[in-house]
């Protein structure tokens, strides 16, 4: 019998009525099928998580990677995290500059240092030290996200207005993975952290679930984010569903929004939220595959 593999996507918690997701959409079922077909033909979650947030980052599509904005001091800082739970190990970057994918200098601590978390300037020395690739001084290298406009941008800059892409997969050899990353908060203060770079909180992978969580990362941190449902499951006996809706619904009690997205070592898989939609998606081995915006 086919053992069990699947992969799950987001772009990012909160949809604007009105506006047009059909790129978005189409990306993400793209992605869906291409990262299917790679898992079906052995990729491990890890590399499968490491791609699938890579092209997120890159299309510019979502609020990271190149769909990132500027904070308050008109400078743009990523963070982002990944986690491979068969070891289990992590590895993230927090208000890191200047390199076109966070999530790879995110695998780069993960891989070739001792720790788990660099931060700021060290962080965007260490990604230049690795000579991994630079934005440089090209402003055009940014494009506005789908479904975001200028207006929101400089509206929202004290509303905590948001977006997070991320990835979590299952292989065929049973191993899960978990993949991060953000531009942060619209209008962010200069140095601000939120839950995206934080493994236990924004991220999460170990034996039995890999989960990535999107929103206003000051409450999940707060209610304990993706290590909270990953603790319910394991202490708790939890299932996966009710685990991911019980997270979020803290989340909610303390006046936040967002989602996550999860699977278990079974290819189960989880969307829960409570912003008014979050741009996912899903396919594995079994069931059909998902795409889904409200």
């Amino acid at each position: 019998m086919t053992k069990p593999f699947a992969l799950a996507l987001h772009g990012g918690a909160g949809v604007t009525p009105g506006r047009d997701y059909r790129l978005v959409e189409a990306h993400l079922a793209e992605l869906a099928a291409a990262g299917r077909a790679r898992l079906a033909e052995g990729l491990s979650a890890l590399d499968c998580v490491d791609w699938a947030v890579g092209e997120l980052e890159a299309s510019g599509l979502y609020v990271a990677g190149r769909g990132a904005s500027p904070n308050r001091a008109g400078v743009v800082e990523f963070d982002a995290s990944i986690m491979d739970g068969s070891r289990p190990r992590a590895g993230a970057v927090c208000a890191i500059r200047n390199v076109q994918s966070p999530i790879r200098a995110a695998r780069a601590v993960m891989e070739l240092t001792p720790h788990v978390l660099l931060a700021g300037a060290g962080a965007t020395d260490f990604a230049r030290e690795k000579e991994l690739p630079e934005i440089g001084n090209d402003p055009a290298w940014f494009r506005m996200p789908v479904g975001v406009e200028q207006a929101d941008i400089d509206a929202e800059a004290d509303m905590l207005s948001h977006g997070t892409v991320g990835a979590v997969a299952l292989d065929v050899q049973g191993r899960l993975a978990a993949g991060t990353s953000t531009g942060g908060l619209f209008g962010k203060r200069p140095g601000r952290v939120g839950d995206t770079p934080l493994p236990g909180i924004g991220t999460w992978a170990d034996s039995q679930v890999a989960l990535s969580c999107t929103g206003i990362g000051e409450m999940f941190i707060l209610s304990g984010g993706a290590g909270d449902v990953a603790a319910r499951m394991r202490y708790g006996g939890e299932p996966l569903d009710s685990a991911t809706r019980a997270m979020i619904a803290r989340v909610g009690e303390l006046g936040g929004d967002g989602g996550v997205i999860a699977i278990d070592r079974v290819g189960n898989h989880s969307f829960a939220f409570n912003s008014g939609g979050m741009k996912r998606a899903f396919a594995g081995s079994r069931g059909p595959t998902e795409v889904l915006i409200a």
